[in-house]
């Protein structure tokens, strides 16, 4: 899949810091970065290489310098960032829908005040590279769109609106990037993570049937991270701000797809549509980025199909308890 990624080397004048690097996104940030030649450091709240080492060889990832501390202390990130002798910072680090509402006041910490800190460390340190991850869900939060209102879409809008301020405030410039439903290696978090749990169980040979049916965007993982890296690969101004939709289709259709590439699987879908817009236009987001590549449906389903029948008969993956 690498070869859909156009990442260069000479883009960066020196490390890239990736915050969330251990989820789905930073781990596909890290291994485009690694297999590029360029400097990566990680930074999560604990040393869990679960997610990369699906991506990366036990080699690639020692080449990694991994630092642990909570995104919401305000020290702790700002060591973390000057330690990382970073010019530009990935930052993914968020607590996603069912947890905020779980525990809103955790979610605040991580997803606002964690984002607030970055920022804060971004003027602190004079770094001019800055993306972050909003969401689709962020369009709940502004009035009339007509999508779920969320504890996670309303945090996320409220980096959209931080984001401007700093730009305004402080000249820290950003590009904020809302991702429509993520699937590939790695996915295996989240309310809209189950259209990747049904790829595993056909590779895995097992029944499933996806939650919901209805339109549904499929944004390949390694797509939207090329697209996070492309923003900070030069300097840029403003806070824009855009949707990243992937391909529009719905769930049937697609797993029409997924029949095609594995006909003796059983997989299905029962439930009501996600409660998210799924067929946003990528074109303003890919005039303002420049070609960060794109990945056909039947192919990216094929390849993560594949990958993960190579991840299971090695034993680097569970498909037992599949939800």
């Amino acid at each position: 899949m690498y070869e859909y990624f156009p990442i260069q080397r000479t883009d960066y004048d020196g490390p890239v810091l990736i915050t969330g690097a251990g989820g789905c996104i930073g781990s596909w940030a890290m291994a485009l970065l690694v297999r590029a030649g360029v400097p990566v450091v990680a930074f999560d709240l604990t040393q869990d290489r679960r997610r990369p080492g699906l991506l990366l060889s036990n080699d690639e990832l020692a080449s990694i310098r991994w630092l642990t501390g909570d995104v919401a202390d305000t020290d702790t990130v700002t060591k973390a960032v000057e330690s990382s002798r970073a010019t530009a910072i990935v930052h993914l680090a968020a607590l996603q829908v069912p947890f905020c509402k779980a525990d809103p006041v955790a979610g605040a910490r991580v997803n606002v005040v964690g984002t607030i800190n970055v920022f804060e460390a971004a003027r602190r340190l004079d770094i001019r590279r800055i993306t972050y991850a909003s969401s689709i869900a962020a369009h709940g939060a502004m009035e009339g769109h007509g999508t779920l209102p969320t504890l996670y879409g309303a945090y996320k809008f409220c980096n959209e609106e931080t984001s401007r301020v700093y730009s305004q405030d402080w000249g820290v410039h950003s590009v904020g990037l809302r991702p429509g439903v993520v699937y590939g290696v790695g996915r295996d978090q989240g309310m809209t993570s189950k259209t990747t749990v049904a790829i595993l169980a056909a590779a895995a040979g097992k029944d499933y049937t996806v939650p919901f049916t209805g339109p549904v965007s499929w944004l390949h993982a390694g797509e939207v991270a090329s697209a996070f890296l492309k923003a900070v690969s030069k300097e840029r101004e403003g806070a824009p701000v855009f949707d990243i939709n992937g391909v529009a289709s719905d769930v049937e259709s697609s797993l029409a797809v997924l029949a095609g590439i594995a006909p003796a699987a059983k997989i299905g879908a029962s439930g009501a549509a996600l409660p998210f817009p799924m067929a946003l236009s990528d074109e303003p987001v890919r005039a303002h980025l420049g070609n960060y590549g794109s990945v056909p449906l039947e192919a990216g389903i094929r390849a993560t199909f594949d990958a993960f029948r190579g991840l299971l008969a090695a034993g680097r993956l569970d498909a037992a308890n599949l939800a």
